[in-house]
């Protein structure tokens, strides 16, 4: 009777061996890329996100349907991949509408590549074209220069990007703007990303900021 017991205890234990099928990584990870994917709404090359989450669960699909007697996971990898696809689809979108109705009406985009001179062309200081701006309505988005001053700030260089103006490297010439705030704005400092827009003045001039001077110019009448 024992040697019976013993025997179905064993064909037990094997036939659950048999039917146990281990969860696939790659799915898991599509699961959450998937819910990553929510960065997409962030900035652009966050985009990056959801088309892994798409790419991993695609791959994490193919192995389980190959191999669907030794491995499971499939509804992780489908969730990722409807996830990382909606995520995609309405943080592009999102962003797309943000940049569209960003500017405010009456001025005119500009970037910071349309400051830089021409790289093949020797010792060319600025764009000539950038002269056509003077005086214009412009909106540009930048970083504030870390000064002294924390709070109440009327006037400080907008940069390029946040990696010289935070991080104690020296901006250079072109990738820097001296604003003026129109009362009654002022500035609280911080790291992010400044929007703003006023009159653009192209007037080399000297500034007090240490670093040999400004050519860009913003009389700001719009901050965010």
């Amino acid at each position: 009777m024992s040697v019976d017991v013993d025997q179905r205890t064993q064909d037990g234990i094997t036939e659950d061996y048999s039917q146990y099928r281990a969860l696939s990584v790659l799915a898991v990870a599509s699961c959450v890329l998937g819910v990553l994917s929510l960065t997409a709404f962030l900035s652009w090359p966050l985009a990056v996100v959801p088309l892994l989450g798409v790419v991993t669960g695609i791959i994490a699909l193919r192995r389980i349907r190959a191999n669907a007697a030794e491995m499971t996971g499939q509804k992780f990898a489908s969730a990722g991949i409807m996830m990382s696809v909606l995520f995609f689809c309405a943080g592009w979108g999102y962003l797309t509408f943000s940049y569209v109705t960003e500017v405010p009406p009456g001025y005119e985009r500009l970037s910071y590549s349309q400051l830089q001179p021409d790289p093949e062309v020797q010792g060319q200081i600025y764009p000539p074209e950038i002269v056509e701006y003077d005086g214009h309505r412009v909106f540009i988005k930048g970083y504030v220069l870390q000064g002294k001053q924390q709070s109440g700030i009327k006037q400080f260089i907008l940069c390029r990007d946040n990696g010289d103006c935070c991080f104690g490297g020296q901006p250079r010439l072109t990738d820097r703007i001296q604003v003026t705030l129109k009362p009654p704005l002022t500035l609280e400092y911080s790291t992010r990303l400044r929007r703003l827009a006023g009159t653009f003045y192209f007037a080399p001039a000297q500034d007090n900021y240490g670093l040999g001077g400004v050519i860009y110019h913003l009389e700001a009448d719009y901050l965010k």
